[in-house]
Parts: structure tokens; C-alpha cells; sequence
């Protein structure tokens, strides 16, 4: 199943079809019973498991649209790293987003320390 099939019109597959076209999938971004490969499929299982019993229609539509982006998200992040590693441009804007949303984190806890030691 091509990954577009699968992005584009998560909603439109059952459960049960999205929860195939991700293992497929994993084989081809982790093959074999490396690891890694053990950890992802575990990973989407145990996110399929926690919602077995859900009914809710615009619940199970949430879930698949968000077990579709996490992947998309991850394939995304590997394709930065292969990139990177190629002295590209995508790693290297990953790694600029990454260290501006480090410095406004701990931008935004000394912020807090200050309002939080202040009350005291």
C-alpha cells in the first residue's frame, strides 16, 4: 500500500486495515527483529491495544488520523537524519528548529522559577 494511499484518507480505512498498513510499513523502516524493529511494532500495537473497546466514531477517527501522523512525523525525522548525514539542507533546519525550541523552554522555565520564587 503506497504511504499517500495511507496519508492521505486515514478516515477511509478500517481500524483494522491501518493497523496492517503500519506493521507493513515498519518492515520497511526497521526489517527484521532489530531493536528498533521490536520496539516501533510494539509501540503500535499497544497504541491499537489501548483503544480496542473505543466506540465513539470522532474518537476512532482521532486515533487513526493520529496514528497516521506519527508515523509521518517519524518518517519525517528520519528523512532530516539521512539528509544531515548527505550535508543537506532539511537536517540541518531540523537541527535549527530543535535548538530554538530548546532555548524557548528553558527560557520559558527560568520564567517560572522567577514568578514561582517570587510568591514564595
Amino acid at each position: 500500500v503506497p504511504i499517500h494511499s495511507i496519508m492521505s484518507a486515514p478516515t477511509q480505512r478500517t481500524s483494522i486495515q491501518l493497523y496492517r498498513d503500519l506493521l507493513r510499513l515498519l518492515t520497511h523502516i526497521a526489517p527484521g527483529t532489530s531493536p528498533k524493529s521490536i520496539a516501533l511494532r510494539t509501540t503500535v500495537r499497544a497504541e491499537f491495544e489501548k483503544s480496542r473497546n473505543e466506540e465513539d466514531p470522532a474518537k476512532i477517527e482521532a486515533l487513526k488520523a493520529n496514528a497516521v501522523r506519527a508515523l509521518s512525523n517519524y518518517m519525517l525525522y528520519q528523512g532530516g537524519v539521512q539528509d544531515k548525514m548527505k550535508g543537506g539542507k532539511l537536517g540541518a533546519a531540523m537541527d535549527n528548529y530543535h535548538e530554538r525550541s530548546v532555548q524557548g523552554m528553558q527560557r520559558s522555565g527560568n520564567d517560572s522559577d522567577e514568578k514561582n520564587g517570587a510568591a514564595r
